[in-house]
């Protein structure tokens, strides 16, 4: 009979066993580890700042979040907007299709596997405050780990692109994660904090 803990403990080994099977890698505290694998720990840490006591199922989906993403690459999709919305609703019906994969072989019922991939799915967002937690959480850890590189990646955006993409950013998040991301936005480098500020106070 499944546990509460061996359940979940089964269920987050097993995506983090997926995820470290990552051809591609990033840095982290000095130490180079598969990229998705990093994603699903900033996700988790994320969620527990958030949210001091998350359920179980907030627990997986948040570690299933990005689940073996480099299998679905953006380059297999057209390019421009519609192509990449393809791609990330694509990304998400894997993502949770995976994850209530491995909460049925893991012991849990039927309906939380696939209460848990419609999370991943972000049908519900805005009606659903575990959908919108998990939004919260994925947006905190694009601005403290990948907007600055995002930031470089792309030159050739101008500053009202970025200014669109921080305001729709902070439209998906609520109260709670504004506060965090006010806190965080300290730590960011001078030109990002520049860019966050016009975006809020314009927006």
């Amino acid at each position: 009979m499944m546990t509460k803990d061996t359940g979940l403990a089964c269920a987050l080994d097993a995506i983090d066993r997926a995820n470290r099977q990552d051809p591609n890698m990033e840095r982290v505290d000095g130490q180079t580890v598969p990229r998705e694998y990093a994603y699903s720990l900033h996700m988790t840490r994320w969620l527990f700042a958030l949210e001091a006591q998350p359920s179980e199922r907030m627990q997986i989906a948040c570690r299933a979040q990005h689940i073996e993403r480099w299998t679905r690459p953006r380059a297999d999709f057209p390019e421009g907007r519609k192509g990449y919305y393809q791609w990330r609703q694509a990304c998400g019906r894997f993502h949770g299709e995976r994850a209530a994969e491995i909460m049925a072989q893991c012991g849990y019922p039927e309906a939380e596997c696939q209460r848990v991939a419609t999370i991943l799915t972000k049908r519900e967002l805005r009606n659903d405050p575990d959908t919108q937690l998990l939004e919260d959480v994925a947006c905190m850890v694009f601005l403290e780990r990948y907007f600055a590189d995002f930031y470089e990646d792309n030159p050739d955006f101008d500053k009202e692109k970025w200014l669109r993409i921080v305001r729709r950013t902070w439209e998906k998040m609520t109260p709670r994660a504004h506060e965090a991301a006010l806190q965080l936005a300290g730590t960011m480098p001078a030109h990002l904090q520049v860019v966050l500020k016009e975006a809020l106070e314009g927006g």
